[in-house]
């Protein structure tokens, strides 16, 4: 687990997270700006895992996820959901969209890569 694409509308949050992916976490990470951007560079990048915001413009995490499995090359790339929409209700929703987890925003840019790693142990099996 080394490839990390990141969407993310928001400059700072992305600017954020880019940092703590690389810097602290040892990602290599693509980002995007949109739902489409995604689109475009996940079968580029090639990722081992997507971080997706679920509230973006034009195109949401969820329409986000539902076209990117349509993508034979991240048909089953796992998908993590960074929200602030937390409800116990929402979570249940993103996670029978075919998300492996949800991290909630604001997130903590120092234990973010060790959030993601835990995400990923808890849903690979034998782990």
């Amino acid at each position: 687990m080394n490839k990390v694409l990141y969407v993310e509308d928001d400059p700072d949050i992305r600017a954020i997270a880019e940092l703590a992916l690389q810097d602290v976490g040892g990602f290599q990470v693509t980002l995007c700006s949109s739902g489409q951007q995604a689109l475009e560079m996940a079968p580029i990048f090639e990722p081992d895992l997507i971080l997706l915001d679920v509230m973006m413009p034009e195109m949401d995490g969820p329409e986000t996820l539902s076209r990117l499995r349509g993508i034979e090359a991240t048909r089953s790339v796992p998908v993590i959901f960074m929200t602030a929409r937390i409800q116990s209700s929402e979570i249940e929703e993103y996670l029978a969209l075919g998300a492996i987890g949800v991290i909630p925003k604001p997130f903590d840019p120092m234990t973010l890569a060790d959030d993601i790693h835990r995400i990923v142990q808890e849903n690979t099996p034998g782990a």
